[in-house]
């Protein structure tokens, strides 16, 4: 065999090989495939091709393998059996920026399923490799390293202490200045996902200087880039009353307001949820919302949005009326309660109700103003309802009870409790009476208007034990009327007047 011969063999060998890994990874893009090529053993076939002679071959195959990997735990649990793991490692110190991007997406596919994948790819020495090829000059590599450290440090925290040991934030903080937009989104994203489980673990990515800079780019035009920064600044905020006062000292208010109106439904519901996490600490934080303009903001933004997306405006709401008596009543004066009741009314989602029951409660329980405003807005009966519907789940009719009662213990506005007296069960009947009897001793209209409207004779129908307290609140609302009176309107009265008729002899 001449010369010409054999290296028309080889030729055609390196053909048939990259036709093979090109046509796996081809293949690998159609989920349909991905079980006849797992079938068919392609796992075992793709990693000798990781150390082939040929860099696009080696390339390719990688490529294939993550999008295997990215299918499902198990492909990616056959790459972690199939150690192909620690060859990856040691490719992305040695190889060209092509494989560098391939290698981290594989390592990216497989951390990305679960803790225990992930803490395999961290066993094999990947962040090391993952860290220095975030110095790398090419912004791809940088990000294919960026994102796979998100997926690592998402899992749980001590996956986000491995990844921070590695000495990634600094360096992720850096990759958000780069001019690269897709790369500013992937780092500050993998700051958002190593922040979100603990203080200390925020408290490294503030130390880092990455509000600064994330603070810089909550007016990008990149929805995707705003999505993520709003993301990692709600993350840091949320541990603590100190991490959120950073946040708010980085001046992004009253600025990010306007992205409440964004185009963009995530960018809108994450700095909906950037407030939410700032506000739930103390009453101060709240008033430099309030005063920011940020409630009404907030109102309005409810009103626009629908489903999923309203949730972290109504729990906002809540939180600030939370605080005193002042802040619900700012919550009260830009319009916030017929804006909730819409939510109460229009949203099917158990958890949105229950959370807009809740924060009904926070308004309504300072002061009989407060309580009012809610009472005139027809929302008790609306809680009424959701606490005695058999199709709610037990924490909506938990929360809708625990309103309802704090609203009860403040209102003094008769004609929106009055209906209450034939609906409500007996654990909610108590407070509506209770209240009645507070307020009829004080005003003599309501105490004929209470007659006149059949309050009075739904009491007298009331079975209440002697002894309990609302047995007690009845004798104190009896004791507004003459006898008579009372004797007049209990039951079986009509029948003893009868029996007095028969028994009367004219003279």
């Amino acid at each position: 065999m001449s010369q010409r011969q054999v290296l028309q063999v080889f030729e055609q060998y390196q053909k048939s090989r990259t036709q093979f890994v090109q046509s796996i990874a081809e293949l690998a893009t159609r989920p349909q495939n991905i079980e006849t090529l797992q079938n068919a053993g392609v796992m075992s076939l793709l990693r000798p091709l990781l150390l082939d002679v040929v860099p696009t071959i080696q390339q390719t195959a990688a490529l294939a393998l993550g999008r295997l990997a990215n299918y499902n735990d198990d492909l990616a649990e056959a790459v972690v059996k199939g150690d192909i793991l620690p060859q990856l490692v040691y490719s992305l110190a040695e190889q060209n920026r092509f494989y560098k991007k391939a290698a981290a997406f594989v390592l990216r596919a497989v951390a990305k399923h679960s803790p225990e994948l992930a803490q395999a790819v961290v066993d094999c020495g990947a962040l090391d490799a993952l860290v220095i090829s975030l110095e790398e000059f090419d912004p791809g590599v940088k990000e294919a390293a960026a994102w796979a450290l998100g997926y690592i440090a998402r899992h749980n925290g001590d996956l986000s202490q491995a990844v921070v040991d590695a000495g990634a934030v600094p360096l992720l903080v850096l990759c958000v200045q780069e001019p690269e937009v897709a790369l500013k989104r992937i780092a500050a994203s993998s700051l958002s996902d190593i922040a979100k489980h603990s203080p200390e673990l925020a408290q490294t990515v503030v130390d880092a200087g990455a509000i600064a800079h994330l603070a810089q780019m909550i007016l990008n035009p990149d929805a995707k880039l705003k999505r993520h920064v709003f993301s990692a600044l709600s993350q840091i905020a949320k541990h603590s009353v100190d991490l959120a006062e950073m946040v708010v000292e980085a001046e992004i208010f009253p600025a990010v307001l306007g992205c409440l109106k964004d185009p963009d439904e995530y960018v809108k519901k994450n700095v909906a949820t950037l407030m939410r996490e700032i506000t739930k600490h103390t009453p101060e934080l709240s008033q430099l919302i309030v005063n920011a303009g940020g409630v009404a903001a907030v109102i309005d933004y409810v009103g626009d949005c629908r489903g999923h997306v309203r949730l972290p405006g109504i729990m906002m709401l809540g939180y600030v009326a939370a605080h005193s008596e002042n802040l619900a009543m700012a919550v009260i004066v830009s319009k916030g309660v017929p804006q909730l009741a819409i939510c109460l009314s229009e949203e099917q989602e158990e958890h949105i109700k229950s959370a807009t029951a809740w924060a009904f409660g926070q308004i309504g329980r300072h002061t009989p103003e407060h309580a009012r405003v809610i009472a005139v807005a027809n929302v008790l009966p609306k809680l009424l309802m959701l606490y005695m519907d058999t199709e709610s789940s037990e924490d909506l009719q938990v929360k809708a009870k625990k309103a309802l009662k704090s609203i009860l213990q403040k209102c003094t506005y008769l004609p929106a409790l009055e209906p209450l007296l034939h609906e409500a069960p007996s654990n909610i009947l108590k407070h509506v009476v209770c209240q009645f009897s507070k307020v009829l001793p004080h005003d003599s209209k309501a105490r004929r208007l209470f007659v006149t409207s059949g309050g009075l004779k739904k009491v007298q129908e009331i079975k209440a034990e002697p002894g309990t307290a609302l047995r007690e609140y009845i004798s104190a609302i009896n004791n507004c009327y003459p006898e008579e009176i009372v004797r007049y309107y209990s039951p079986g009265y009509s029948e003893t007047l009868l029996d007095r008729v028969d028994k009367y002899q004219p003279v």
